[in-house]
């Protein structure tokens, strides 16, 4: 075939290399070769390529050959479609969903479809959802609207209106995998990760080497504690993709979770090869607590944040970082000021109202009386075996999980999210007057509807346990805000307040970045109100619940060690066990910033850490009041 021959001809070349595709991958690259060396840019031999290039396992030329073909024609629903796929195995979260909006964009042909894929490229979002609404009403089994709409409420963070949409899409479309890979993805930001397992199983039964699929299996595997697995996906991902430095840097976060600290730094590192000035992987390293920056990269850091064009994301994670250098070196008050640069740009990508938690406390106060426990009585699943650990994050509460999983009869898991799960589904029918309906919404609940949640907590947890142990343990720290509804679903689990003082654990969380949530963190009058409103209720919880939550002080644990494990082991009813006083030599994964601290002897280095930064502690200070008055004893509620 030469240049000068008819289209004809361009056509049984390109139909050729189509035929390959399934069987002969590696022919096909070769007739995508041959077009394009006859007629470069041809953008359906560019697609026909980049497929092919996946089909083999090369991701990174996939890639480049899928962006060459949209950017000439962007009329290519397959080739937008194939490389978002690719973009979601490489992490690359906002890459791949303005690569689907363009595959729907141009995979419609009725014109008010066309409208509204528009309108998602270009985050309008309302005015799709109207143009989706009305064109539904008239042709109510359009799938490609339906899964539409569902990328709307998606966008939205309306995860079970989505999940409703997708699963009417494939009622009527069984086999849309694309729509299927949708509802897995809905599934597991819901924390549904059974069900988003078999979901995501089924699409890579019809597409086992699609890329976005395995990479969504391998978050989902993560979430669930199959860490080995989880690893070994990422493994298959970066032989595809090894030239990707978001793909190395997740890779080294299973790798941490998993206890793999020297192959995690060597995937932190591989990362920032290809990514030099990615802060997130700097951070991810600061993040170990163990780990030492030169001078030499301290002093780049400083380049970069001063001469390099970064991303507020970046910038904010090169403050933490470098505060955490200057820490380290004892550089006092210029590592707060970068904490408190990279708190404030941080704060200002977030929302939060401190309202809505000091709003839950009062309503909380007001309904969970002693006697609305008593009328109660009896009521929920009567199931001894979760053990929850609340309180602030950086409380000890990951200290304490590694000391109880270290007895043989408990096993650890993580901070799972499926109390608040439950919660956002009573509290989700709001009214005019208040924003949610929980926990009003408790007094509604019969000894029936509290038991069959409190097995139903149990069953979701149940994928999280990977032993025969008996009791296991559910770190959220947030729970805290949710003990009256424990005790009301489970009254025979134990709970346990992890407490630290204001300051040592305040600050702790301010320069701490959180990947997700905890969003209070980032301002220092805003963590001290919330430590206040969470003392306030669980003072409140002693007084009517008295002995309910046995309270574990950070600070009580290291002075007399011994003494306060044998104390939590009573109150657990376990028997006594020595391994819980060598908790680092428990080899189990940890998901948590102090997953590197726990794995070794007590850590006493941070109790008083806190004092070097007192100077500018004011604001925390302040917003603490009577809390930080009467440390460690609770104020009157």
């Amino acid at each position: 075939m030469t240049a000068a021959e008819p289209s004809g001809t361009l056509e049984v070349a390109l139909a050729h290399a189509e035929r390959l595709l399934a069987s002969e991958p590696r022919l096909a690259v070769e007739q995508a070769r041959e077009i394009l060396a006859v007629i470069p840019g041809q953008p359906r031999a560019l697609l026909l390529l980049g497929l092919a290039e996946g089909a083999l396992g090369h991701g990174d030329a996939a890639v480049a050959a899928l962006r060459q073909a949209v950017a000439i024609d962007a009329n290519l629903p397959d080739a937008w479609r194939a490389l978002a796929d690719h973009l979601t195995a490489l992490g690359d979260a906002a890459g791949a969903d303005q690569a689907y909006a363009q595959h729907l964009k141009h995979a419609a042909h009725d014109p008010r479809l066309l409208e509204a894929a528009a309108a998602l490229c270009d985050n309008r979002i309302a005015v799709a959802e109207a143009l989706l609404r009305q064109h539904l009403w008239q042709h109510p089994t359009d799938v490609a609207a339906i899964r539409m709409l569902a990328e709307v409420a998606s966008r939205l963070g309306r995860y079970g209106d989505a999940q409703k949409l997708l699963e009417r899409c494939l009622e009527l479309a069984p086999g849309f995998t694309a729509a299927r890979h949708n509802l897995a993805l809905v599934l597991h930001r819901q924390t549904r990760a059974e069900a988003a397992l078999a979901e995501i199983d089924r699409a890579l039964a019809v597409e086992p080497r699609n890329p976005g699929y395995r990479n969504l299996k391998a978050a989902i595997l993560g979430r669930i504690g199959e860490y080995s697995r989880s690893i070994e996906l990422y493994h298959e991902v970066l032989a595809e993709y090894p030239g990707q430095a978001k793909a190395w840097m997740s890779y080294g976060h299973a790798l941490k979770a998993a206890g793999r600290q020297d192959e995690c730094i060597a995937a932190y590192r591989k990362s920032l090869e290809l990514a030099p000035a990615c802060g997130e992987t700097w951070w991810s390293l600061a993040n170990l607590k163990t780990f030492r920056f030169s001078d030499a990269e301290l002093a780049q850091f400083e380049r970069w944040l001063t001469e390099a064009e970064l991303t507020v994301e970046d910038r904010f994670h090169f403050h933490f970082t470098i505060g955490k250098a200057l820490e380290d070196r004892g550089d006092w008050t210029g590592s707060f000021r970068h904490y408190a640069e990279g708190n404030r740009l941080r704060r200002g990508s977030v929302h939060y109202d401190p309202e809505e938690l000091a709003g839950l406390v009062e309503r909380s106060k007001r309904l969970l009386s002693q006697q609305f426990f008593s009328e109660r009585r009896g009521f929920g699943c009567t199931a001894p075996d979760p053990i929850f650990i609340v309180g602030l994050p950086r409380s000890g509460s990951t200290l304490l999980e590694q000391i109880l999983a270290s007895h043989p009869l408990v096993e650890g898991t993580m901070e799972l999210p499926d109390v608040p799960g439950i919660v956002r589904e009573l509290g989700a029918k709001k009214t005019r007057q208040q924003a949610s309906r929980y926990p009003e919404i408790l007094a509604t609940l019969s000894a029936a509807d509290l038991q069959a949640l409190g097995e139903r907590y149990r069953a979701q947890t149940r994928i999280q346990r990977k032993t025969t142990a008996p009791f296991f343990i559910d770190k959220m720290p947030n729970n805290f805000a949710h003990v009256g509804f424990i005790h009301l679903l489970l009254p025979n689990a134990k709970i346990i307040d992890a407490r630290r003082h204001p300051l040592a654990c305040c600050f702790s969380c301010f320069k701490q970045h959180f990947a997700r949530g905890q969003h209070f963190t980032y301002d220092l009058a805003e963590l001290g109100r919330y430590y206040r409103d969470y003392v306030g209720l669980m003072a409140h919880f002693d007084a009517v619940l008295p002995g309910r939550v046995h309270r574990v002080i950070y600070e009580q644990l290291i002075a007399d060690f011994e003494g306060e494990v044998r104390r939590l082991l009573d109150y657990c009813g376990l028997p006594w066990e020595p391994a819980c006083l060598r908790f680092w030599e428990n080899e189990r994964a940890v998901r948590t910033a102090s997953s590197e601290q726990v794995r070794q002897p007590i850590y006493r280095e941070g109790l008083d850490q806190w004092r070097h930064f007192e100077p500018w502690l004011g604001p925390l200070v302040e917003a603490l009041g009577p809390v930080l008055k009467y440390w460690p004893e609770a104020p009157a509620t």
